[in-house]
C-alpha cells in the first residue's frame, strides 16, 4: 500500500466515526454553515494579491513535524497581511497533525478564502468543511474516480463552496473536468512516492481549460519559480512546507513576497 492508500483507508474509518458523533443535520445547524463563502477566482485574480495559496501545515507523512510552535491564527493572519490570495489549512489528524478546530480558528481572523486541505471521500466531509468555516474544498483525482469527482463537486456547489481539483498527470486531468470545478491544481509531488518535479505543472498548464483557475502546487521554494509559472499561465501557487518549516512562517512569506 502507498501512503495515499493508507490515508484513504483511514479516512473512510474517520468519516464513519464522525457521522456517529455528529449527524449531517447537526452540521447544517452550526453557525458557519449558513455563511456565504468567499470567491476563490475573485481573490486569485485580484491584482492587489499575490496569487499565493499559503498553507498552515504542522507535519507531513514524508517530512514528519515541520512546525510545532507557531499557532494557526498568527501564521494565517501573517499570510493574509502580505497579500495571500487564499489560505490552505490541513485538517487531517493522523498524518498531518491538523484538525477541524484549526479551520475555525483560521476563519476567525481571515477575510479571504480558506481551503479545507483534506482527503475527501464522502459528501459528509464537504458538509463538515462548510460547517467549520471553509470556502474551498479539495478533491484529489488520485484517490477518486470520475463519477465520484462529479458527484462530490456538484454537492459542494449546492453548498456554495468553491472546488479545487488536484491532478498529477494528464490521465487524471482528462477524466476529471466538470462544470462544477472552479480550479485545477497540478500537484508537483507524486502522492504515491512523494517525488517532486515542476515538470508536471509545465506539462499540463496548457491542457487545463482557460475558464478554470490554474494552480501549481508543491515544490515551490523560490520567488523566481513563481515568476516562471506565471509566465507559463498559472494564476495561483500553493505553498506549504517552504514557509512552515521556518521558525516564523509569517516573516518567511513576507520576505518571499518582497522578491516576487
Amino acid at each position: 500500500m502507498t501512503i495515499l492508500d493508507k490515508i484513504v483507508v483511514r479516512k473512510k474509518e474517520e468519516v464513519a466515526e464522525a457521522k456517529a458523533k455528529v449527524s449531517l443535520e447537526e452540521l447544517q445547524k452550526m453557525p458557519l454553515f449558513s455563511r456565504t463563502c468567499y470567491n476563490l477566482k475573485e481573490s486569485v485574480l485580484n491584482p492587489d494579491k499575490t496569487g499565493i495559496i499559503a498553507e498552515y501545515k504542522r507535519a507531513s507523512p514524508s517530512k514528519g513535524l515541520l512546525n510545532g510552535t507557531s499557532t494557526v491564527q498568527e501564521v494565517v493572519k501573517g499570510y493574509q497581511d502580505v497579500g495571500a490570495s487564499a489560505i490552505s489549512v490541513l485538517t487531517d489528524k493522523d498524518f498531518f497533525q491538523g484538525s477541524l478546530d484549526d479551520l475555525t480558528a483560521a476563519r476567525e481572523v481571515l477575510q479571504i478564502p480558506i481551503l479545507r486541505k483534506e482527503f475527501i471521500v464522502d459528501e459528509y466531509q464537504i458538509a463538515e468543511a462548510k460547517a467549520y468555516g471553509a470556502d474551498i474544498i479539495l478533491l484529489i483525482a488520485a484517490c477518486l474516480d470520475s463519477k465520484e469527482i462529479e458527484t462530490l463537486s456538484k454537492y459542494a456547489k449546492t453548498l456554495g463552496l468553491n472546488v479545487l481539483l488536484e491532478v498529477h498527470n494528464e490521465e487524471e486531468l482528462n477524466r476529471s473536468i466538470f462544470n462544477s470545478i472552479d480550479a485545477i491544481g497540478v500537484n508537483n509531488r507524486n502522492l504515491k512516492d512523494f517525488i517532486v518535479s515542476l515538470d508536471h505543472s509545465y506539462d499540463l498548464v496548457n491542457k487545463i481549460p482557460s475558464t478554470i483557475i490554474k494552480v501549481s502546487e508543491s515544490g515551490i521554494s523560490d520567488p523566481e519559480t513563481i515568476k516562471n509559472l506565471k509566465k507559463a499561465g498559472f494564476n495561483a501557487f500553493l505553498i506549504g512546507e517552504n514557509f512552515m518549516k521556518t521558525e516564523n512562517p509569517a516573516e518567511a512569506i513576507k520576505e518571499f513576497v518582497e522578491k516576487i
